[in-house]
């Protein structure tokens, strides 16, 4: 078909929203594979290195406690492993064990940057991320249930089976087989589900460069039940630009 190279690009770990949400920890913070373990001195207390793995694995839980806010210029400018540098800044920056090990989190995973904000809005966390070495897209969001499980609004949101799955997605992918959806997400509103739960909408542009005009977007629902613990993502729907 011919969207299949662009689904291809996409990550492989979302169901659509016609299938159960999965029962594992959120798929946006899911394990990083092969990730090796930085053996830095600088590596903070209550984060040995081969804890990093763990880092990766889900073990870590935001909350309000793992903000940080601090001067990082130094590893803008210096020569040392901008992982190393971070980690080694936020501690001498009075950074909390639990800053320090959503930072982890985030090296793990290939996203060097630590959490920034931190609000909660009917009962689900909304941690702020900042990005402080990316060319394009400093600031990110993670959606956090009461367990302190998060979820990124900005990685793999669109399923390599989704048009199968989901026929109504066919018409913009076959006429857009270069788009991609690129951050950041644009909060919507909620909507109240069945049973007390909670769906946070977000909407992400589809575009076929950076720099490019929207082709289209991508409308996304993160559900929570009435406990504010996170069940899943879905695909909502796939529109043209107007």
């Amino acid at each position: 078909m011919r969207h299949a190279a662009a689904l291809a690009l996409f990550a492989l770990t979302l169901a659509a929203c016609d299938a159960a949400p999965p029962a594992a920890a959120p798929v946006a913070l899911a394990p990083a594979a092969d990730t090796p373990a930085p053996t830095s001195p600088d590596m903070p207390p209550n984060i040995a290195s081969g804890d990093l793995a763990a880092a990766a694995d889900g073990d870590v839980v935001v909350s309000a406690a793992s903000v940080w806010r601090g001067d990082l210029s130094a590893c803008r400018t210096g020569t040392a492993s901008v992982d190393d540098c971070l980690l080694s800044a936020m501690r001498a920056g009075g950074a909390s064990p639990d800053a320090l090990a959503a930072s982890t989190r985030l090296i793990a995973l290939g996203n060097p940057g630590h959490v920034s904000g931190w609000r909660e809005v009917d009962g689900i966390g909304h941690a702020e991320i900042t990005y402080p070495f990316r060319a394009n897209t400093n600031q990110g969001l993670w959606l956090v249930d009461a367990d302190g499980r998060a979820v990124d609004v900005d990685e793999n949101v669109l399923p390599a089976g989704a048009a199968r799955l989901r026929a109504d997605l066919e018409p913009f992918l076959d006429a857009h087989p270069d788009a991609m959806p690129f951050a950041p997400a644009q909060a919507l509103g909620s909507e109240a589900l069945p049973d007390g739960g909670l769906r946070l909408r977000f909407a992400v542009p589809m575009r076929t460069c950076h720099a490019c005009e929207d082709v289209g977007t991508l409308e996304l629902g993160y559900d929570f039940d009435q406990d504010r613990r996170y069940e899943g993502r879905s695909v909502i729907a796939l529109r043209e630009a107007q």
